[in-house]
């Protein structure tokens, strides 16, 4: 992973840390000695801090060296940089970094063995170390280091259910007159009388029959209307809802941080794709 010095990953981060800028804080021991300050810092493509560039004193040789970020605590507030136990004979070890160093794998190894404890039983390959395996050396806390970190706004889309309106379906009853014709029958009787075609015909005595109380009986009949009502279904109502898709479409504004990195000098930076983020 290429490293990339502070400024030119972010040229503004003061305004990133409040203000405070770590390349102004001197760097002392835990006991108080003065080691010299803080010339630059070193970062990954994430934004962590791994080294602390160091331009020690005087009282050791004058030389700028690296020094891994997990063994220094940064205190803003105090303006300086502890480091825990760092040595003259660490310093002396230390390969000096100059401007136009090529801080590559092997270039950090020969850093790290210089403060890896003999018995912290790692065995380096450079295929497969990272970070990660030594935290004692680039463990990182929000107390004592910084990271960077590169935001971006994004419009969620979600959906809430309420309630628009009811619609109740139900029934009564109205009334209106109704009429029906119906045709009947009516029998009466008629009673003609008319002289008969042989009126004055005189009727043979032997025929003729007297009777008294001979009647002639007719029956007469008439329909009456029968009405009455009778129910049946006129039409059947079926109640049902719909679903209707439909999309909406909103906009906004957003915002997204993109890296800015400026290099100086014969440096050999490399930047590679977004990485899984060390917790810190």
């Amino acid at each position: 992973m290429p490293l990339h010095k502070l400024e030119h990953f972010d040229p503004n981060y003061r305004e990133t840390f409040g203000g405070d800028d770590v390349k102004a804080l001197d760097l002392y021991t835990e006991g108080g000695d003065k080691v010299g300050s803080v010339a630059d810092v070193l970062v990954d493509d994430d934004g962590h801090f791994r080294y602390l560039v160091i331009d020690t004193s005087v009282d050791f040789f004058g030389k700028k060296i690296l020094l891994p970020i997990g063994l220094s605590r940064i205190n803003y507030a105090a303006r300086r940089v502890y480091v825990d136990g760092l040595s003259r004979q660490q310093v002396e070890g230390l390969v000096e970094y100059n401007e136009g160093a090529i801080v590559d794998h092997d270039y950090e190894e020969n850093v790290r063995s210089v403060f890896r404890s003999p018995n912290s039983g790692i065995t380096y390959d450079r295929n497969t170390y990272n970070y990660q395996t030594e935290p004692a050396l680039y463990g990182l806390n929000e107390q004592a280091h910084q990271t960077f970190k590169l935001y971006e706004e994004r419009l969620i889309a979600s959906k809430n259910r309420i309630k628009t309106g009811e619609v109740t379906v139900g029934k009564h009853i109205e009334t209106e007159t109704a009429r029906v014709t119906v045709p009947i029958q009516k029998e009466r009787v008629l009673i003609e009388r008319v002289v008969p075609t042989e009126a004055g015909k005189v009727v043979d005595p032997s025929e003729l029959k007297f009777q008294e109380g001979e009647v002639a009986r007719i029956e007469v009949y008439e329909e009456t209307p029968e009405i009455r009502k009778e129910a049946f279904i006129r039409e059947e109502v079926r109640v049902k809802k719909v679903v209707e898709q439909e999309t909406v479409e909103a906009q906004d504004t957003i915002r997204r941080e993109e890296l800015d990195v400026d290099t100086a000098g014969n440096l050999h930076v490399e930047e590679h794709g977004i990485t899984t983020h060390e917790a810190i």
